[in-house]
């Protein structure tokens, strides 16, 4: 499910095969946390960025999120390298990113709030200072050119940068969106604050147990079960081992296709 369809001008800075990739851009220091599975401490990685060649390139995406802009991420997003992308548990993970090192290029004093949503391909085509910016074991962020231009010049096109995961911050509920048809029920996971991805996730019907559901993909996931004309509950464990039960979001009438909204971690 990779995205293709890039403007000319950025396949000539940067050839970087990408799966398509929140606007939030002040710097949030603040909103580090002491749980292991965050960083406090700036790591290295380089960036480069991408400029759609249609307004429809902001559907899709390796995490499932779908409309990215009408989904409240906006383009304050990245795709991000194998090593950092784990296979999609990444998705939905905040990251503080900022310019380093290239005083030509660099916006001095700033930096973005970004949400993963894509994975960036690896290219064994190329080297990995070449068009194989994506190739294990590089850290390596693909940013709309909007977000990119935030933190550096345009030009400065495959740039160095350092990189911390922080706490997410959301408005609203975590949303539910219910795909699937007859016993095969799909939820989408989105809009997730604090560790931002989750790693296992339970559905409950009125005439149910708590079911685990599996990842399908991405933030998507799936059950085989009878589920309708009940109402739904669903219990999700975050990253950092956090847990939120939300009891029935969606009301016994509710059809496939329809988003829901729950509590909030950390509400």
């Amino acid at each position: 499910m990779l995205l293709l369809s890039l403007l000319v001008a950025f396949t000539l800075f940067s050839p970087t095969p990408f799966v398509h990739s929140h606007y939030n851009w002040s710097p949030s220091s603040s909103s580090t946390t002491s749980s292991s599975n965050f960083q406090s401490e700036w790591r290295p990685a380089r960036a480069t960025y991408y400029a759609a060649a249609d307004p429809r390139d902001v559907v899709g995406g390796a995490c499932g999120y779908g409309d990215l802009e009408r989904n409240g991420y906006g383009k304050a997003t990245a795709g991000l390298s194998t090593v950092l992308f784990d296979k999609g548990q990444i998705c939905g993970a905040c990251y503080e990113v900022r310019c380093v090192e290239d005083l030509r290029w660099c916006i001095p004093g700033t930096s973005i709030i970004v949400t993963a949503t894509n994975f960036c391909a690896p290219n064994y085509g190329f080297d990995l200072d070449g068009g194989g910016h994506c190739n294990p074991p590089n850290a390596h962020f693909v940013l709309p050119i909007e977000a990119f231009e935030k933190i550096a010049i345009w030009k400065a096109s495959n740039m160095p940068i350092q990189y911390r995961r922080i706490k997410c911050r959301k408005e609203g509920g975590v949303r539910f969106t219910i795909g699937g048809s007859g016993i095969f029920l799909s939820v989408l996971i989105s809009n997730v604050a604090g560790s931002g991805d989750i790693v296992a996730a339970k559905v409950k019907g009125s005439r149910t147990g708590w079911l685990p559901m599996g990842r399908n993909w991405g933030q998507n996931w799936h059950i085989n079960a009878d589920l309708k004309n009940q109402p739904l509950s669903f219990e999700m464990t975050s990253g950092d081992g956090a847990t939120l039960t939300s009891f029935n979001v969606a009301p016994k009438n509710w059809n496939f296709g329809q988003t829901f909204e729950g509590k909030q971690f950390g509400s």
